[in-house]
């Protein structure tokens, strides 16, 4: 039987004949909305990107975590204290063992913004202090002290470090090297050229004990730049900075960790835009900083540092790790 104003279906054997609705009528005009909301959708998606990319000033964020579990499977946090792989650090000349452990540390960077600070009494009551690369001590005292406990040393900056051995290799009796970089070029059993200079130095200077970061850590380093940023370091075309090394093997060794000069992650699109400071404090007439970082973050021709993803990162860090941080403070 058919019913009036019935465009669909009866329902049959019932005593009240009700009609059903046209079931396909009603897929179809979901699918029609489903479209719509859609191209809307990717309007706003694209007229929002138009105007990020026309805007110069724009930070274009490194880190890109995927957003959904169905398709990323997020492993609970690495406790870097209990991280590490054996025979991690490899000693260079002897059979010195990389054994240490500090309750507070002093990291101290390189930036400018550690000039005019005065911390440096501070940093050198610190139990151990760290530093990078050439930073020097001298004449700059006043300001980021003159312990040092451990120096890390990428490969790119092994000819500047041992060429000032008063500074860098025999003025403290004890202090501890760290060098990192291709093991093609820091390994023994490569016989590459850095890795023989190095020796050389801890041959000719017996109080210092130096190591080098084996093949399998330097993996791991790599494996955690991943883990903690959603990108694979080669395929990202990015070179770990100095400073990531530096933090993770503070993070290994001190249960207390006190970050001199270092600026947050969003220092450099803070409006208006921060003064110009020199990338180093020891180069006044070098590099800007913030040139520095958002030229490296946004590069994508050869390989960058990541800075700013860098800083990402250890700002999540600072609660689980007891990382604080001044001039700037944040």
């Amino acid at each position: 039987k058919s019913v009036s104003g019935c465009s669909g279906q009866l329902l049959p054997g019932h005593p009240g004949h009700f009609c059903l609705p046209n079931l396909s009528r009603i897929m179809s005009r979901s699918k029609a909305q489903g479209v719509m909301i859609f191209v809307v959708l990717f309007v706003l998606a694209t007229l929002l990107f138009l105007y990020s990319s026309s805007n110069g000033n724009t930070i274009i964020s490194y880190i890109s975590l995927p957003s959904s579990r169905k398709f990323y499977f997020f492993r609970p946090p690495l406790d870097l204290r209990l991280w590490g792989v054996k025979n991690g650090y490899l000693p260079v000349y002897g059979n010195k063992t990389f054994k240490l452990h500090c309750q507070e540390c002093a990291l101290i960077t390189s930036s400018s913004h550690l000039l005019g600070s005065n911390m440096g009494l501070e940093i050198d009551q610190s139990e151990c202090t760290i530093r990078m690369n050439d930073a020097p001590t001298t004449g700059y005292e006043k300001y980021v002290g003159s312990k040092t406990t451990i120096r890390v040393v990428a490969h790119s900056s092994v000819y500047r470090v041992l060429r000032k051995p008063q500074e860098f290799l025999n003025k403290t009796s004890e202090m501890m090297l760290i060098f990192w970089g291709p093991p093609n070029k820091m390994q023994q059993e490569k016989k590459g050229t850095l890795f023989r200079l190095i020796q050389k130095a801890s041959m000719t200077f017996p109080s210092l004990s130096t190591f080098i970061i084996s093949p399998q850590k330097m993996r791991q380093f790599d494996d955690l730049f991943r883990d903690e940023t959603g990108r694979d370091r080669k395929k990202s075309r990015s070179w770990l900075s100095t400073g990531w090394f530096t933090m993770v093997i503070a993070v290994e060794l001190c249960d207390r960790i006190h970050v001199y000069g270092m600026v947050p992650p969003n220092y450099c699109s803070q409006r208006p835009l921060p003064k110009k400071m020199a990338y180093h404090y020891y180069e006044p007439k070098g590099p800007d900083e913030c040139t520095t970082y958002l030229q490296n973050e946004r590069g994508w021709k050869g390989n960058h540092h990541r800075f700013i993803t860098e800083k990402k990162v250890y700002a999540r860090w600072a609660r689980r790790y007891n990382i604080t941080f001044s001039n700037p403070k944040w």
